[in-house]
């Protein structure tokens, strides 16, 4: 496994965790003070909009993911593009596909910008 991948894989395997925990705090924690974020509704900037995105999600809901692309920007930036299935607590698969950006920011690695849109049918 290449070294950019092991890095996407560190960052979102936290990420994973935070919302099968349902732990909001834990994902926001993941995002740079200044992160573009865009789920399934209109975006935010920066953790808090990160927080109140997974707070609203329900509780029981679990993801997976994988690395279908990934490329190095620069010593200290990465592009991600990931399969992430999310299951909700009454069985409801969501397919979705996830571009982020991962940076180093003080000596961790955080996610920069975040867009999230329905898998390809």
């Amino acid at each position: 496994m290449p070294d950019i991948e092991r890095l996407l894989r560190s960052v979102l395997d936290q990420w994973r965790a935070g919302i099968d925990e349902h732990n909001p705090q834990a994902v926001a924690e993941l995002f740079t003070g200044d992160a573009i974020f865009q789920g399934l509704r209109p975006y935010s900037v920066g953790p808090q909009g990160v927080f109140d995105y997974y707070d609203s999600q329900p509780t029981g809901m679990t993801v997976d993911f994988s690395v279908l692309e990934s490329r190095r920007l620069g010593d200290d930036a990465v592009l991600g593009y990931i399969a992430a299935t999310f299951v909700l607590p009454t069985g409801e698969v969501k397919d979705l596909r996830l571009g982020l950006v991962i940076v180093r920011a003080g000596g961790d690695w955080r996610i920069a910008y975040y867009q999230a849109g329905p898998a390809p049918g």
